[in-house]
């Protein structure tokens, strides 16, 4: 009974230690099964460590040592594998062989063992998916008590002499087997409660930054400007509930939220030293009002006491302003909203570049149009106006007929920010044209329209086939001395996997000649347009017979477009 006691005693201080450790990083890995080489050399580290010190913890008896080394063999195996338990126990066994006594190789062997049957016993959860069971301090309890019978039995086959092998046993078997079983599952208690702390942090974590990100997506894409920052600045505040929110770009302050809201004004210069040297040095500043010191430069009186500033990094490693986060004086930053911080701005950073990339993008498209219409109005004018000129004297009516269609085409042209329209609109926009195209060549240019009327109310990029139609006429019909003839045809494909939109745009002239990797700018645009649309399988292909037919094909999935601003028939 006093053996036990004093084993207990012993026992006290190794998982003292255990406790005290627990709180390190070194102890993170050990939370987990993972199978990662670090996690598995964090634990032959750890558990090598306690299966040395639960040696030297021992109770010198009868040239023996009654030890909690188990402990530290078995835990290595459960938590990292049968690798791990064996080299752990292999270097708590040599260690204690080292050490001398009768039992020197007995306990050699039993120790390497029990670090092995550890290891066991995690393989069997691993396998069968209940990792969850080896933290379990059930589990430890009862794969240590086995462990204790296995070396109580090695030491009898093995320890000579047999005589006093088997009065050790007599003596120290029932303490040891209790004390190292009670250990390891106490052990067990402290890994496992730590991994429930690191799983709530984790979750808690997870949970305010993706309320974070689901509410603020979308906001930067207008820009990183006052009112864009200002909704960000909010729903972090209301998430993470410090003591106020700003954000400032390299200049200035963009939004305030929070306490001190007063005198911390948007739009006002950067006059915090710390955000400057943030923003200079790419670096978090920390300033928590004691290691570090933090006064509010705006106001003496201010009721902020720390400040977590963290720089907006870009592409390039250009800083493109800070968040910051404060606290009160009379509280200190969480731990989680000090890691949130970094996390946040990481997010901000990719979302203020994801909204300068759509609005690029929006330029661009925005650009394209215009070129397109450029290269449609100059010339088109000039002919059209030339045409009502020779109408109007002979057929009055008719010239105004055409100034309306004129109007009606230039009015289209002019709505520079509708990129989508229905096919039908499109139609409308193409027939405005041609009527006046049918005027200027007389009775030879002939133009049909055959378009399956469930697909006048698909949506497609604007110019989609305006500049098709006008190159079949001004480099196709224009050039002939026969009758020309234009078909505009569309159709719904069924046959493939995934139902399609043709539509074809047909000349009898057969004057486009096909050149690889080339196509006139107009064709370009409208190719490009299409597949940001709707993927890279999708677009325009241009097929020429010469002398006989040229046809502009456009095929795009039947469904709603993607990327492109929608707009109902």
């Amino acid at each position: 009974m006093e053996l036990i006691f004093s084993l207990l005693q012993q026992l006290s201080v190794y998982l003292v230690i255990a406790y005290l450790l627990s709180k390190t990083p070194l102890f993170m890995p050990l939370t987990t099964v993972s199978g990662h080489f670090s996690q598995r050399l964090a634990c032959y580290v750890v558990f090598s460590l306690f299966c040395v010190l639960g040696t030297y913890f021992g109770l010198a008896i009868e040239n023996a040592i009654a030890n909690t080394r188990a402990i530290g063999a078995v835990m290595g195996g459960l938590l990292g594998g049968p690798l791990v338990g064996f080299a752990v126990g292999l270097t708590g066994g040599i260690h204690r062989y080292t050490m001398g006594g009768f039992t020197d190789t007995a306990c050699a062997i039993s120790t390497t063992a029990e670090g092995l049957l550890g290891g066991i016993i995690h393989s069997y959860y691993v396998r069968r998916g209940l990792v969850d069971k080896i933290f379990k301090p059930s589990v430890a309890f009862v794969v240590l008590l086995a462990a204790e019978v296995m070396q109580m039995t090695i030491i009898l086959l093995v320890a000579q002499p047999f005589e006093q092998a088997l009065h050790l046993v007599k003596a120290i078997a029932l303490p040891m087997i209790i004390a190292n079983s009670i250990g390891a599952a106490l052990f067990m208690s402290i890994i496992q409660d730590r991994k429930a702390i690191y799983e709530k942090y984790s979750a808690a974590f997870s949970s305010k930054a993706l309320k974070i990100a689901e509410r603020s997506v979308g906001i930067l894409s207008s820009g990183f400007n006052q009112q864009s920052t200002k909704k960000i600045a909010q729903i972090i505040y209301e998430e993470t509930g410090v003591g106020a929110v700003s954000i400032t770009d390299r200049e200035k302050i963009m939004a305030f939220i929070g306490i001190g809201d007063d005198h911390h004004l948007p739009g006002t210069p950067i006059s915090s030293e710390c955000t400057r040297q943030a923003i200079q040095n790419r670096e978090l500043i920390y300033a928590d009002g004691y290691e570090v010191a933090y006064q509010c430069s705006l106001h003496e009186k201010c009721k902020l006491g720390s400040a977590l500033v963290i720089p907006l990094v870009g592409g390039e490693d250009e800083v493109l302003g800070t968040i910051k986060l404060y606290e009160p004086k009379q509280k200190l930053f969480s731990t989680l909203n000090r890691h949130l911080g970094e996390g946040l701005a990481k997010l901000l950073s990719n979302q203020i570049l994801t909204g300068r990339y759509i609005e690029q993008q929006t330029l661009l498209t925005q650009a394209e149009l215009r070129l397109l219409q450029a290269q449609v109005n100059p010339h088109f004018l000039f002919n059209s106006l030339n045409t009502i000129s020779a109408v109007i004297r002979r057929d009055p009516d008719k010239a105004r007929e055409l100034i309306q269609h004129l109007s009606q085409f230039f009015r289209r042209n002019l709505k520079h920010n509708i990129e989508s329209v229905t096919i039908k609109e499109e139609l409308a926009h193409i027939t405005a044209y041609l009527e006046v195209e049918l005027a200027r060549f007389s009775d030879r240019l002939e133009v049909d329209f055959e378009v399956d009327p469930e697909l006048l109310n698909v949506v497609v990029p604007t110019f989609t086939l305006q500049p098709l139609v006008e190159n079949a006429v001004k480099h196709g019909t224009s050039t002939l001395l026969h009758n020309g003839r234009i078909q505009v045809l569309g159709r719904v494909i069924t046959d493939a996997a995934q139902p399609m939109v043709e539509l074809l745009v047909i000349d009898n002239a057969g004057n486009y000649i096909v050149k690889e990797n080339e196509t006139g700018l107009g064709q370009q645009i409208v190719d490009k347009r299409l597949k940001n649309a709707f993927g890279q399988s999708y677009g325009l292909q241009m097929f020429c017979e010469k002398g006989v037919s040229c046809t502009a094909q456009i095929t795009f999935p039947l469904l709603e477009i993607k990327g492109v601003n929608k707009k109902n028939a």
